[in-house]
């Protein structure tokens, strides 16, 4: 089962991302870390480290490198092992740093690929990604084109997975069940 959990930020969906891998993984872990491992801002090491300490120790961590192209490669190097992938929106913004998208060019190729690899892939996986739309529009250009990339990569992500769940205040909402 594919499964898409959406939310904003602090709305709780990672905690209830892992606790939903956990729940349905036969056997171990792998968590994939889309996000900037080190940084020099204190919030952001403190977020990292947060998350770091609600993983359980049989959890394997990989993180993530700025290639766009690794979590593709990554998922499909292991379709059989139960994956928690957090977050979409970190692997969408290095994919428009990697390509220059933030001025345009396009990342049609780096979406496909994603598309496929969570398309076919067979053990239980579950997906972190912030929801878009539920504020105001960002007020630059490279703001609306993350917002746009974002919420079309949401919507292909949520015709793949077999459910999709909305975090709301660290309650979910069921969007999409298995049909």
């Amino acid at each position: 089962m594919r499964t898409l959990v959406l939310g904003g930020i602090r709305s709780g969906k990672s905690h209830w991302a892992e606790a939903a891998v956990e729940a349905v993984a036969d056997g171990p872990v792998r968590y994939l870390a889309t996000g900037p491992a080190a940084d020099t801002d204190p919030a952001w090491s403190a977020r990292v480290a947060a998350h770091r300490s609600r993983r359980p120790a049989h959890w394997k961590t990989v993180e993530c490198g700025a290639d766009p192209d690794d979590v593709a490669r990554r998922l499909g190097a292991q379709p059989g092992v139960a994956t928690l992938l957090d977050d979409v929106g970190s692997w969408l913004t290095a994919t428009m740093d990697c390509r220059g998208a933030w001025s345009g060019t396009p990342i049609d190729t780096d979406v496909d690929k994603l598309m496929d690899a969570v398309a076919a892939f067979t053990a239980p996986l579950v997906l972190v990604s912030p929801e878009v739309g539920l504020t105001v529009v960002p007020a630059t250009e490279a703001g609306r084109r993350f917002a746009d990339a974002l919420g079309t990569v949401n919507q292909r992500l949520a015709a793949v997975c077999d459910r999709v769940v909305l975090v709301v205040a660290g309650q979910p909402v069921t969007v999409k069940e298995p049909s």
